[in-house]
C-alpha cells in the first residue's frame, strides 16, 4: 500500500511537520531522508529492512557504502545523503563549543567527543585547541593507531599548538575495546605531555577518554596532576 493512502497522522513527514520531530521513531527519521521507497515498498518499509539489516540506528549511522547498499532501493546516492546529515550534526556540535568554554561546559563537549570518536575501529589521539577563552579554536586528530595503541609524541602536539596559536588544550582519545577507563598507560602519558607543554607555556585542561556509552574526564576524576 501507498504511502500516500495512509492517514496524515502516520505518514512521517506529517507527522513531523504536526507533532515536531521528537515525536517520530528511527524508522521514521530514517524514511524521511529517503524521501520516497521502491516499487512494491514504502519508504517506511525499506527504512525497517534498513534498520533490519543493520541491528539499528548506529549501525545505519556506522554503516559502509557497501553495506547501505545492500539494501534493495539504497546507493551511493542515498548514502551520501546520510552521511551528509551525519556531518552536519557533528559539525553543530563543533560550533556550539566554538561560542562557548569549553572547559565549563563538560556534558557538552563529551557530546561533540562521543559523536567525533565513539565509532571509530582504531584508536585516535586529538587535540582540542582552545583560545584564551577557552573556546574551540580546532579538533585535531593528531595520531592514528592500531585497535589497541597510538603512539604519541609530544614535541608534534608543541608543534601543532603552535601552528595553532593555541591558549590551551584539552587531550582526548578513543578506546575502540569500548571501555572508557583510563589505564596507567593513559594517566602517564597525561604526565608527559603536560610537563612537555610547560616549556610553551600552555596548560592541559583535561584529558577525555571516549568509550562506547562512557567519556571519561581526568579533571573530573582527579586525575590531572
Amino acid at each position: 500500500m501507498s504511502i500516500k493512502v495512509w492517514p496524515k497522522s502516520e505518514r512521517p513527514r506529517e507527522k513531523l511537520l504536526e507533532q515536531g520531530v521528537n515525536s517520530l521513531s528511527d524508522a521514521e527519521l530514517i524514511a524521511v531522508l529517503l524521501g520516497k521507497g521502491i516499487k512494491g515498498k514504502s519508504a517506511l518499509a525499506v527504512a525497517h529492512d534498513l534498520l533490519h539489516k543493520l541491528n539499528d540506528l548506529r549501525g545505519v549511522v556506522t554503516a559502509s557504502l557497501t553495506q547501505f547498499s545492500d539494501i534493495a532501493g539504497l546507493g551511493p546516492c542515498k548514502y551520501a545523503q546520510f552521511q551528509a546529515g551525519f556531518e552536519l550534526f557533528r559539525r553543530n556540535l563543533e560550533i556550539q563549543l566554538k561560542r562557548q568554554d569549553v572547559f565549563n561546559n563538560v556534558d557538552d563537549t563529551k557530546r561533540y567527543l562521543q559523536a567525533k570518536l565513539r565509532d571509530c575501529e582504531q584508536e585516535k589521539f586529538a587535540l582540542l585547541m582552545l583560545d584564551s577563552q577557552h573556546q574551540l579554536i580546532a579538533f585535531r586528530t593528531m595520531f592514528n593507531g592500531t585497535i589497541n595503541s597510538a603512539a604519541v609524541y609530544p614535541r608534534e602536539l608543541i608543534k601543532q599548538v603552535m601552528i595553532d596559536n593555541a591558549a590551551a588544550v584539552i587531550l582526548v582519545h578513543n578506546h575502540p575495546s569500548g571501555i572508557a577507563e583510563p589505564s596507567h598507560a593513559d594517566i602517564r602519558l597525561t604526565g608527559e605531555i603536560k610537563d612537555a607543554m610547560k616549556a610553551i607555556d600552555v596548560p592541559v585542561l583535561d584529558h577525555f577518554v571516549v568509550g562506547d556509552k562512557e567519556t571519561v574526564s581526568f579533571a573530573q576524576r582527579g586525575l590531572l596532576r
